[in-house]
């Protein structure tokens, strides 16, 4: 099989692939729908279906970051972005923690839990942009 060297051709096609994830997304989603509607969040989470659309949205999710960081129009300080995007980070947590504490029938350790895990899927993403805007930096330089 022979590479395909044509931008136009490589262009058309990236937006067929584009083309076929939405159809197989809406299909995962009219399928985990109908699952949902027979047996509710239960009987939706136990289809491996689930799974699939969660691990594909994450990925993608992932590479997107990475397009984007490349597509930054201005080079942004890694240090002082990633600061900041703790600062919102922890802000939020605060927040829900102090909801979570609040409502009745929730203590303390419920609180620390959705705040554990509030960090823990904050920092992730937070990381790798940070990572992403530091290899930008440093191949800016070279």
């Amino acid at each position: 099989m022979k590479k395909i060297k044509d931008e136009r051709l490589v262009l058309r096609n990236l937006q067929n692939i584009r083309i076929v994830y939405i159809i197989q997304t809406v299909g995962i989603l009219g399928i985990l729908g109908h699952s949902f509607l027979q047996g509710g969040m239960d009987e939706m989470r136990a289809n491996p279906l689930w799974l699939l659309f969660m691990l594909t949205t994450i990925i993608s999710a992932y590479l997107t970051m990475r397009v984007s960081v490349e597509n930054e129009q201005s080079v942004q300080n890694p240090v002082k972005s990633f600061r900041i995007s703790l600062v919102v980070l922890m802000t939020i947590i605060i927040i829900v923690s102090t909801l979570t504490l609040l409502t009745p029938g929730f203590g303390l350790s419920d609180a620390f839990l959705i705040g554990s895990i509030l960090f823990i899927c904050g920092i992730i993403p937070i990381y790798y942009i940070y990572r992403l805007r530091v290899k930008e930096q440093e191949d800016m330089e070279e």
